[in-house]
């Protein structure tokens, strides 16, 4: 037979792996920074280094620049190999490359800018996503080309992933990302209130299952057999993992939104998949540690199994955990509070973290043709990453379970135990264990950073690799006992066409009817669209990142009714793009701020902003003094209410036209009002503006209590 000589370009891999590294440390020191100004407010430097505008940077960084690289390190690696074919073309993974490294770049300088769409895990304005989708079609021509021009007929189990992956996150990508621009730098989603939730979650939910999960999952397939020296346990879990995973994982957003104003039958449809997650999910964690059946000896000397038993356990905890956090009895309980970040962190830092380390000391040595520099630093940074992540969980989970119980609980005579900030001020000591077990973590992987650079100099990249491999065979019979999967295995585009199919079901069921069956969000007559200045108001929260801290949903509970009035109606929101239900409660909830016993005046907002602690003794909430000194942006008013209007918006005919007229009035209003307070401030500030949005919360519907 003959056979055909070519190269793997191990290049590609090489400057992935570099980028994984950089960008991974950059998330972490970014996550410590912040999780440390919880701890000491005062670290809150600067207006472009305030707590709201830095974590969406961490996210970001963690997810994309970290994560991402990682997966696109093992995938242009593995992929390679599997298909016994170099990657289908080198400018394109070139592009891909660049293009990816530009893209980080571009969050890391316009998030701490403050230019934000406002939703999370997709905050980066409309340019940038456009940048995305298009090296993420050129990731994805890349991948295929490679698939198609292959020299082995079927595609292993990891391709399957990096299959649905690439898909998935195409289309979640597309549709969440689906916004109005207004100016070059600011956009509005064109959902809106309970729409909007609905598609964020649903986008939400499946980043998590489709971009820190399956392209993974693809990754433990290959990785781990290859550093065990052992097959994968079973073909067929395997088979079973992959269908059934991709298909439940989609449905189960609505679960990040329980007791809130979506209709009730689409969070019974994301508790119920929810629940049925755990069985593909276990499936997949059985499936990778009975590949080291018999192998326990091997593990317990092998630094890099080491590190991929802990990420396979990990995944195993979080998505046991996850269907038991999307039961409403327990949701009651955790959500808003820390115990999400405990149960997040768990993924991140166990599942991804520990198996992108893994990958990096089993990948680097191969392609560099050498040892790894030192095992012994190697034990080092497994044993400070797995007590870092014990260290950040802990703590996280007691604080959870805390805050809920402190935001519950009644006195005798029937009234709040504690004030919300005395919620607060109690977490400060779980927050300064939590900063230990990051810089734990950080510190384990900048010895891995250390290890890898002396694993280098010591060695010399393969750049192109040469192997060798009998062509493709244009003619297949199948044998008579062939399992029925492998006719889908030697068919890449069908096998695409039926993930799409699978993942589609899922997000139509739930949020056609949503969309189109007006009974599903009730409009309320009362509820106006927001005053041009209540606008620009309102910008500048999500610019600051208010959501990040802040919900603005009062869920049907005696306790938040009391604490904070009327709980949330599906029509209060109608008018909101985006939707700013957050996810966390590190402060109170805001949805009834401007009415009821929640109302304070214009000079205390004008205080706190300036000084929190003033206001609030112990609050770690930043200060926002530039607020007070920057002048309010009117050049585009008017082409934000035209695009609230083509949005759908019933502003009056020809407001825009007075809009500007209309600000300044409310604007000098409000600075009149700061008089009578003893305050003396240009009604043109920034600080006007986010007053008049505060004020107006809850007000549409406002019930004062007795």
């Amino acid at each position: 037979m003959q056979v055909e000589k070519f190269y793997y370009d191990n290049r590609i891999v090489k400057n992935f792996a570099y980028a994984t590294i950089l960008w991974g440390v950059v998330g972490m020191l970014a996550g410590l920074w912040v999780a440390l100004q919880l701890v000491f407010p005062s670290l809150n430097i600067t207006q472009y280094g305030t707590f709201g505008r830095l974590r969406p940077l961490h996210t970001n960084a963690v997810i994309f620049a970290f994560v991402g690289n990682g997966i696109f390190m093992g995938v242009y690696y593995s992929l390679q190999r599997l298909c016994k074919a170099r990657m289908f073309s080198d400018k394109l993974s070139k592009i891909h490359f660049w293009g990816w490294q530009l893209i980080i770049v571009a969050a890391a300088i316009t998030l701490p800018l403050g230019i934000t769409a406002g939703k999370e895990y997709a905050e980066l304005e409309w340019p940038i996503d456009i940048a995305i989708t298009i090296i993420w079609v050129v990731f994805g021509w890349n991948m295929f080309g490679t698939i198609i021009k292959r020299r082995e007929k079927h595609l292993y189990v990891a391709i399957w992933f990096y299959i649905a992956t690439f898909i998935t996150v195409a289309v979640l990508h597309l549709v969440n990302s689906f916004e109005l621009p207004v100016t070059l730098f600011k956009s509005y989603s064109w959902y809106a209130g309970v729409q909007d939730a609905l598609v964020q979650w649903w986008y939400g939910h499946n980043a998590v299952a489709f971009f820190l999960t399956t392209p993974y999952l693809g990754l433990m397939y290959y990785y781990l057999p290859k550093a065990a020296q052992r097959p994968i346990y079973s073909y067929k879990l395997s088979i079973i993992h992959f269908w059934a995973l991709i298909f439940l994982y989609i449905w189960a957003g609505p679960h990040h939104l329980l007791y809130t104003a979506l209709p009730n039958w689409a969070q019974s449809l994301g508790v119920v998949f929810s629940l049925m997650l755990i069985f593909p999910s276990w499936g997949g964690m059985i499936n990778g540690l009975l590949t080291l059946r018999g192998a326990w000896d091997k593990v317990r000397d092998d630094v890099i199994l080491k590190f991929m038993v802990v990420a396979i356990t990990a995944y195993g905890m979080a998505t046991f955990e996850g269907p038991m956090l999307s039961l409403k009895s327990v949701n009651a309980i955790s959500h808003y509070t820390d115990w999400i970040v405990a149960h997040v962190h768990v993924g991140a830092l166990g599942w991804n973290g520990m198996l992108t380390f893994g990958i990096l000391y089993w990948l680097i040595p191969k392609i560099f043709k050498t040892e790894l520099y030192s095992k012994k630093l190697a034990n080092q940074h497994f044993w400070l990453g797995t007590l870092g992540i014990i260290f950040y969980a802990v703590p996280m989970y007691w604080a959870g379970f805390a805050q809920s119980a402190m935001w519950k609980q009644f006195t005798e005579a029937g009234q709040l135990k504690y004030s919300f900030l005395e919620t607060v001020t109690y977490m400060k000591p779980f927050y300064a264990m939590r900063s230990l077990g990051g810089t734990l973590y950080l510190i384990g992987a900048l010895i891995m950073v250390y290890n890898i650079i002396k694993t280098v100099k010591k060695g010399s990249l393969v750049a192109d690799e040469a192997t060798e491999a009998a062509p493709l065979q244009k003619e297949f019979k199948p044998h008579s006992s062939e399992h029925w999967h492998r006719k889908i295995e030697r068919r890449p585009v069908q096998l695409m066409v039926f993930s799409l199919i699978v993942i589609l079901i899922g997000g139509a069921v739930e949020m056609i009817p949503t969309f189109l069956i007006k009974s599903n969000v009730p409009t309320i007559s009362s509820v106006k669209p927001y005053t041009a200045l209540e606008l620009e108001g309102r910008d500048i929260y999500v610019r600051e990142g208010c959501y990040v801290c802040h919900s603005q949903m009062i869920r049907p509970f005696r306790s938040e009714t009391e604490r904070y009035g009327e709980y949330s109606k599906a029509g209060e929101f109608v008018y909101d793009h985006p939707f700013q239900w957050g996810s966390k409660r590190t402060g109170p909830d805001l949805a009834r701020e401007g009415t009821g016993n929640l109302k304070k005046s214009d000079g205390w907002h004008f205080r706190h902003f300036r000084d929190p602690s003033s206001m609030s003794e112990g609050s770690i909430m930043p200060a926002y003094p530039f607020l007070l000194e920057n002048d309010l942006d009117i050049s585009n008013t008017k082409a934000k209410i035209k695009a609230m209007q083509t949005l759908g918006v019933p502003y009056e005919k020809g407001y825009e036209e007075k809009a500007i007229e209309d600000l300044v009035s409310q604007s000098l209003k409000i600075s009149n009002n700061l008089i009578s307070d003893s305050i003396l401030i240009s009604p043109k500030k920034e600080v006007i503006a986010l007053i008049a949005y505060m004020q107006r919360l809850g007000k549409d519907i406002s019930i004062d209590k007795p």
